[in-house]
């Protein structure tokens, strides 16, 4: 029989979607570094597997963390409808306002805090990486898995798209959530965890608690595409 040990973080999340929670408060990644074991995961962080597992072993033993609706149980339209309302809005909003803040602080702060100007440059690549990502994901992939979906319900061929296999833009979205998630670790390492100087104003305080949601947002948003979406639709279109 198989030991919570001897689990991919993914394969847990998936069981448990309530553990991601977990996961994100120990700071492991379950997305796009979910292939991982949880002895590997730890090892990589330094931090000791048993209160890991203690809190794993508490929410998935939790009647009440599976009673509410999990995304991950959802079918691929309905998925990609929640994927698009809660995590492609909020991002983009998010990317929206956070820019011209990092600008301001970073321009007010940069001399006595210099890490500033890295962090800067790390969400100006951010900003440039997911925009056209999710507008890729919106006008071609996305539509392509309904597509296989409705072809799959209804009995009919499903129409050959102009790349080939939907494993194509699949392996690209993948790889870009790779470089995303590099990103947001980089500039998790330079806040010290987004850690506030003393007597940090506002504006520094704002930007720091904007960027862990945001982060907190794109793990969720790339676990559910990476982990439950994609294998659904490459799954989908081997039924078509």
């Amino acid at each position: 029989m198989q030991t919570l040990l001897d689990k991919t973080i993914r394969e847990i999340a998936l069981e448990a979607p309530a553990t991601t929670r977990v996961f994100e408060n120990f700071k492991i990644d379950y997305c796009c570094g979910g292939r991982r074991s949880i002895a590997d995961a730890c090892a990589a962080m330094g931090i000791d597997t048993q209160p890991l597992m203690d809190e794993l072993g508490q929410v998935m033993t939790d009647p009440a963390a599976g009673s509410d609706p999990m995304p991950e149980h959802l079918k691929p339209t309905q998925l990609i409808e929640y994927i698009l309302a809660k995590h492609h809005i909020f991002t983009a909003n998010e990317l929206e306002r956070l820019a011209p803040l990092m600008t301001k602080v970073a321009l007010r702060h940069g001399e006595a805090h210099p890490e500033l100007l890295e962090l800067q440059d790390i969400l100006v690549a951010l900003v440039e990486s997911l925009v056209p990502h999710m507008q890729k994901e919106e006008n071609v992939l996305f539509p392509y898995i309904q597509q296989l979906e409705f072809a799959v319900d209804s009995g009919l061929p499903a129409k050959p798209p102009h790349f080939g296999t939907v494993r194509n833009p699949i392996r690209m979205m993948m790889a870009e959530h790779d470089v995303d998630g590099e990103r947001l670790q980089k500039m998790r390492e330079l806040t010290a965890g987004y850690a506030l100087p003393e007597g940090a104003c506002p504006s520094f305080t704002a930007l720091y608690a904007g960027l862990e949601d945001l982060e907190r947002d794109l793990h969720r948003h790339i676990h559910l595409e990476n982990n439950v979406l994609f294998p659904a639709a490459a799954e989908l279109e081997s039924r078509s």
